[in-house]
């Protein structure tokens, strides 16, 4: 598993410390691998998910900081979303 991941999974479970009940969530970070969101909180994994939101490394790390708003990256066009968009929105709000 990639630093990448491993911080990615690392910084959405102390975001998210009790998961996300919402429904489940993959994150795919360009050139690294993916991390599934869901109740159990955050791991790395390519599973399956209601909604996969796409970007490239330096996107994620700067909304997992608190620099970049999820909504501000989508309508941008650095973060992509596939699936469910109301539960995209609703993960926004949790990590915004």
């Amino acid at each position: 598993m990639s630093d990448v991941i491993t911080a990615a999974v690392a910084a959405l479970n102390e975001k998210m410390s009790g998961g996300f009940d919402a429904g489940s969530a993959k994150f795919v970070i360009e050139g690294e691998g993916a991390i599934i969101v869901d109740g159990d909180g955050a791991r790395a994994s390519d599973d399956d998910a209601d909604v996969t939101l796409i970007a490239a490394p330096d996107v994620f790390e700067d909304i997992l900081a608190g620099n970049l708003n999820p909504t501000t990256a989508f309508m941008t066009g650095k973060l992509t979303v596939e699936g469910n968009m109301g539960l995209a929105m609703q993960l926004g709000a949790v990590l915004g």
